[in-house]
This record gives structure tokens, sequence and C-alpha cells, in this order.
């Protein structure tokens, strides 16, 4: 993927989730997703936090060399599991719940995405940015913020059976990464869409019997990320 598609694909992901949520009833806002005890609302302000992340470390230019890339940056994660996921997870639900309504998350969300999306067109896509503790190529840090919208977008549409689904350029940037996540030298089963894909590879969906048995020892890896 190169540098170009990499802020194209960022795009396309924070306009599928603004198409998703865009124009919504408070109602439809307060809809249950995939993400355990977040509604809607919930999970659009944890989107919403990554898009105002994207706008800092855009603005926050550091020395290379990188110290993960955008594979490697999800091993490094200190979201995954623990008393700090729960606490983010407390704090979600509880700013989201001091709006006076679901659909101001919407508006914050329509002023922010498209803003990470211009910054992120202009980024140097030779430079380096700081983010949580680490350092990443600019292009690196557009595909961990494309992967994370893609699964996040999923998610959203649970319980929104008319909404679209992420688009493919998108898409692609999040399969990559779990390909990465997932073996060097094998690949997903043939039979997985990409959309199925990434919701077995987060632990989404369950592996079926004929999923395990055509990974193999790979199985063992399930779920590539949280």
């Amino acid at each position: 993927m190169n540098t170009v598609a990499q802020h194209d694909a960022l795009a396309e992901a924070y306009q599928g989730i603004t198409a998703t949520v865009a124009d919504r009833s408070d109602d439809d806002l307060q809809r249950p997703t995939r993400c355990r005890g977040w509604l809607v609302d919930d999970l659009l302000l944890h989107v919403l936090c990554d898009a105002q992340r994207a706008l800092v470390a855009l603005a926050s230019p550091a020395d290379g060399p990188a110290d993960v890339d955008d594979v490697s940056y999800w091993r490094a994660s200190p979201w995954s599991g623990g008393d700090a996921e729960a606490r983010h997870s407390r704090w979600i639900r509880r700013s989201a719940a001091a709006f006076d309504r679901p659909a101001g998350v919407v508006q914050v969300w329509c002023d922010t995405a498209p803003a990470a999306a211009r910054a992120a067109a202009a980024a140097d896509p030779s430079g380096y940015v700081n983010t949580q503790g680490h350092v990443l190529r600019v292009p690196d840090l557009l595909a961990t913020l494309t992967t994370e919208a893609v699964v996040h977008h999923l998610d959203l549409v649970l319980d929104l059976p008319d909404a679209p689904l992420p688009g493919p350029l998108a898409t692609r940037v999040a399969t990559a990464t779990l390909d990465g996540l997932l073996s060097d030298v094998a690949a997903r089963p043939a039979s997985w869409d990409e959309h199925e894909f990434v919701l077995k590879a987060t632990g989404r969906l369950p592996l079926s019997d004929r999923d395990r048995s055509e990974l193999g020892d790979l199985a063992d890896r399930f779920p590539l990320l949280g």
C-alpha cells in the first residue's frame, strides 16, 4: 500500500463511519454494538478520541527511527485488556452520557473526522510522529487509525442493518494488518470474505470447527487483536 493510499484509506474509513451515524435518531444512537457495554454513541466517542489523537500525533513530529510499525504497534498496545481497558470503558460511558443528547457526539465527530483526514493528507509521508509512547512512520500511523476505524465500523452496525459497511480501500488496510499479525508464512482461510476475517480475527465472531481445521495451529493465535 503506497503512502497516498494510506491517507485515502483513512478518509474512506472515517467517511464510512460518518455515513453510518449521520442523521440517526437518538434511539438509533442508543442501540447496542459489538463492544460489550457500549451503545452506538459510546463507541462513536471512542473512535472520536482516535480522530483527535490523529490530529495531535500529526502535529507532533518526532525524530526517527520508528520503534513500531503498523503491525507491531498492536502487539505493543497498552489497551489490550486489564485495568487500563476497564478504566477507559467506564470513562467512555460516562463521557458519552454527559452530552445533552446522543446526537451531540455525532456533531463533534462530523467536525473532527474530516479535519483528521485533511491533516493526514497534508502530512509528510516520509516523516515520523509520536503517539501513545511510540514513534511511527506517518503511513504506519495512518494504517493503525484505519484498522481501528474499520473494526469499530463493523462494531457499530450490529443493530443498524441498513448501515453501510466499511469501504474496500479501508478494509484492505485492516486485513493487511491482520494478515501481518496472523503469520508471515500462512494465509487465512480462502472461504472468508474480508469483513468476516476482521470479525473473526478480532474475536467478534467465533471460529467454527471448519475454521480451526483450516487454520491448524494458527487458530491458537486468535483473536489477533481485541
